[in-house]
């Protein structure tokens, strides 16, 4: 698994917190004692007093931890036996059906007249009672939802010494409670994610204690000299009396390279008053952030406090960080949104992200993915109410990743009159206070990221009218800076925020690649919230670990037959039935795993390289393709779909697929109408490009030959050729694109096709959410025939300043047939492929005595690369 870091942090954890003695001191709940409220007194009042209390059998967990996730942190549980095949099935789901609590002992001293302490929340899921020292300071009434983060006053209750804070965290239920939930991605966790998921803090303060500040800028994306930037914080008087002060701080970009800004501001303030404080601060020649591909990242970082009396610091916020820029989406003329950063147009490509099925957070396996994220060309992680942590926002505007955040779609969020479709709880009078705090709480965690592309309040289902205008109203109190959206389909709208310019008309399973290339349903025009073939077929390695030998046989002799690994038992993804069918059809009967995941990846590669590089020819299309989310970038446990890499970070088809499909600078064939596109999504790099077309028969010889010239223009796409010899291939063929920039001779970038004469038939009045039902497939089988081809290789190996093996892979086909579909892998000792790792081309097709070079990063002491492809042998190619 990947928490090996996050376990040996929680090996050295206290069991009591270091005292918070100072106004602005805040600290994090380090651990806690855990238990079922089933083996523990009944009595929590009692249970809550600093009196000797023998919590010595209790679990001990750390700062973040569902009840799940604490269980197997104590062995309870193993996730990688929960993970194979269908032994989370067997977890007894009766001991989640109570409450569960979380117990700390903190050692503290009482706060002196005129200071306070205060108990933070930012997440419970999903409702709970909290005690402290034998007092009740919230019930489950008022602590509500995942989100639910609040600001409770224990100033009366602390005593010097030792005090104890106690957490009853109740049962959740997706259908009743606001909760983070899976819907039908993934079977259920059995705890339903229940417990102390996020941060539990402590707040020491003077008076008057403050808000984190959230940054306002007036910049409009034109160059400009200076940038004026509002910092406002809120600022509270807990005393009897008027408190006069000011809040007082510093601007400074990130790297230290100009001068801080310093800033001040008087306050007066009625007693157990409130107020919001707003600072304007000159920015001289402001350094402007952008999207990874588009530019860098600067930070700037506020630093502020309050000052009361003769200089006496109040309180001390949290460090913000924050970059200019200015996103805006707008409606085009044909309802579809479009979103622009900095001024220009933002073709959004991106996938909609998973947590860990236990809630659990890795930064460094988070990391991995934004990487695989960049490395893949994507640009837009969506979070559909998978908010996560502040530090995935900070690792976002880091590395230049735009967030689409947004609450998740059926279960009790979308409990609306008009949603028929699901079986969530419908909202009361009792919801909407809790909703708003939810907002509140999440629009204050990520205003100030300049990563932020939007905020939608509905997925599936647009919110009614009164929690539209709750929502809109909250993050207005936030100062939201960026586009608010009311879901993430056509379906309906508020008024207050009109269309919401997106759709999800699917598909979530297979379709093939000519689909993509019609004007109907998810095929490319307008903005695609949520969509895919449904692929992401792990390598056999992972597949090992997660799937027994019985299910790898279903896999291929049993096509029909549900996979646990798939989605929930009750739901139309629970098995591969379409996805198998398609493949057989279209590429022939395997007769063994190897041959039916071979195929699966080839399918795999050219579902995702389609949808990605369908969106982008039709960019600047007269219906524009204005952005598309894959559903889904990667899964909360091991899956056999839905991802572009797998659970193990090991790339597939899927991934490389979508590698090609999303280049900066490509070349890419439009399957319907057998013309040749120019792809452009840098905003500045302009010139003469040469196209090289090339046909080839399955015995490598040529069918038809172009070479042209075209000049290539930013963030558009264009026609520069078309291919008719295609209609006429007598079996099936390879397409071979190439783009070099003409005046340097480099090449841009290459891609393979493999084609046949005709393209599916769809029956588009049958479609369902899911699907368009295919009556005429393509046959590809005459691939199967391929003459063996001989593939020699050289390797170059050398190390990094990090440490990593960076390799140069040079691949010659010797052969005068096509060498098809060749996998690379870098594997350890144990044949396990290694990961992270990071290739600049896989699974490459090589014409006739075509040599082409690769490159690869990873990290491992002992490690053999090997080769194999559709029609060549498998070789080892270097080792260390």
């Amino acid at each position: 698994m990947h928490l090996r870091g996050f376990l040996s942090a929680l090996a050295v954890l206290p069991f009591s917190i270091a005292s918070v003695t100072s106004p602005g001191d805040t600290a994090v709940i380090p651990g806690w004692h855990l238990q079922s409220a089933l083996h523990a007194p009944k009595n929590l009042t009692d249970l809550s007093l600093p009196t000797a209390q023998d919590v010595s059998s209790w679990y001990r967990v750390g700062s973040r931890a569902t009840v799940m996730a604490g269980l197997i942190q104590n062995d309870v549980y193993n996730d990688t036996y929960l993970f194979y095949s269908n032994n989370l099935a067997y977890v007894d789901h009766a001991i989640f059906n109570t409450p569960w609590l979380y117990r700390e002992e903190l050692s503290l001293r009482t706060p002196p007249k005129g200071q306070h302490m205060f108990l933070v929340t930012h997440g419970i899921t999903s409702k709970a009672d909290i005690y402290f020292n034998g007092k009740q300071i919230a019930s489950n009434e008022a602590q509500q939802g995942a989100y639910g983060g609040h600001r409770y006053d224990i100033t009366p209750f602390v005593q010097t010494g030792k005090n104890v804070l106690l957490i009853q965290a109740h049962p959740t239920n997706y259908l009743r409670d606001f909760a983070q939930g899976f819907v039908d991605w993934n079977p259920y966790p059995p705890d339903n994610g229940t417990g102390v998921w996020r941060d539990v803090e402590l707040k020491q303060t003077g008076p008057v204690s403050m808000s984190a500040p959230r940054i306002l800028t007036d910049f409009t994306g034109l160059p400009t000299e200076s940038v004026t930037a509002t910092i406002k914080v809120d600022i509270e008087n807990h005393e009897n009396h008027i408190a006069s002060g000011a809040v007082q701080g510093t601007v400074r970009d990130k790297d230290g390279s100009s001068q801080p800004v310093a800033f001040s501001k008087q306050f007066k303030l009625e007693p157990h008053s409130s107020a919001t404080v707003s600072i304007d601060v000159l920015l001289s020649n402001p350094k402007i952030w952008w999207p990874a591909a588009w530019g860098e990242q600067p930070l700037y970082t506020v630093q502020a406090k309050t000052i009361v009396g003769q200089n006496e610091t109040s309180d001390v916020a949290p460090q913000t960080q924050f970059g200019i820029r200015h996103v805006t989406s707008k409606l085009n003329s044909h309802n579809d949104t479009q979103f622009s950063i900095n001024g220009h147009p933002f073709h959004v490509r991106g996938g909609g992200y998973s947590p860990d099925m236990f809630l659990r957070f890795d930064l460094d396996y988070l990391q991995n993915i934004f990487r695989y994220m960049l490395d893949m060309g994507l640009n837009t992680i969506r979070l559909e109410g998978k908010q996560e942590h502040p530090e995935l926002y900070e690792l976002a505007d880091r590395m230049g990743m735009m967030v689409m955040a947004g609450w998740e779609c059926c279960d009790k969020w979308e409990g609306w009159d008009y949603n028929d479709e699901a079986e969530g709880v419908k909202w009361t009078e009792k919801d909407y206070p809790v909703a708003e705090a939810i907002m509140l709480h999440e629009g204050a965690m990520m205003q100030a990221h300049p990563s932020m592309l939007t905020f939608l309040i509905g997925s599936d289902f647009w919110p009614n009218d009164r929690a539209t205008e709750l929502y809109v109203n909250a993050l207005n109190r936030m100062d939201w800076p960026n586009p608010i959206i009311a879901s993430a389909s056509k379906r309906g709208y508020p008024e207050l925020l009109g269309p919401s310019g997106m759709k999800m008309d699917g598909p979530y399973d297979w379709v093939p690649p000519n689909y993509w290339y019609h004007d109907k349903l998810g095929a490319a025009y307008g903005f695609g919230s949520e969509l895919g073939p449904g692929v992401g077929t792990p390598e056999l390695g992972s597949l090992k670990e997660f799937m027994s030998p019985k299910e790898l046989d279903d896999l291929w002799m049993k096509p029909d037959e549900p996979q646990w690994h798939m989605s929930r038992n009750n739901s139309p993804f629970a098995h591969r039935s379409l996805y198998n069918k398609g493949l057989f059809k279209r590429y022939g009967q395997p007769t063994s795993l190897e041959e039916y995941l071979r195929k699966s990846h080839i399918m795999d590669y050219e579902g995702t390289r389609a949808e990605f590089e369908s969106y982008a020819i039709r960019q600047n299309a007269s219906r524009p393709a204005t952005g598309v989310i894959y559903w889904m970038l990667n899964g909360a446990w091991p899956s056999l779909h839905w991802q572009l890499f797998d659970h193990y970070l090991r790339p597939a088809g899927s991934y490389f697929g979508t590698k090609v499909g999303t280049r900066e600078e490509h070349v890419a064939y439009d399957y319907e109408a057998h013309t040749v596109h120019i792809i452009n999504h840098s905003l500045d790099k302009v010139g003469q490009r040469t196209i090289n077309i090339d046909l080839i028969d399955l015995d490598g010889e040529s069918i038809a030959h172009q070479t042209i010239t075209a000049n290539t223009t930013p963030t558009a796409s264009k026609e520069v050729a078309t291919v008719p010899e295609i209609t006429s291939i007598e079996d099936v063929a390879f397409l071979r694109l190439t783009l070099e920039d003409t005046e340097k001779g480099t090449t841009l970038s290459r891609n393979v096709y493999w084609l046949s004469p005709d393209t599916e038939t769809f029956d588009w009045d049958k479609s369902n959410f899911y699907t368009t039902p295919v009556t005429k497939y393509t046959d590809l089988t005459a691939l199967d025939d391929l003459d063996d081809a001989e593939v020699s290789t050289t390797i170059k190996t050398t190390v990094s300043e990090r440490g990593s093996t960076l390799a140069e892979i040079t691949l010659e086909n010797e052969s005068d047939v096509p060498a098809f579909f060749i996998h690379l892998m870098v594997a350890d000792g144990e044949e396990r492929e290694l990961a992270p790792v990071y290739w600049s081309d896989n699974y490459v097709t090589l014409f006739p005595e075509e040599k082409i070079t690769l490159t690869v990063e990873f990290v491992g002491e002992e490690w053999v690369a090997t080769l194999v492809g559709a029609n060549v042998e498998e070789q080892e190619i270097g080792r260390s």
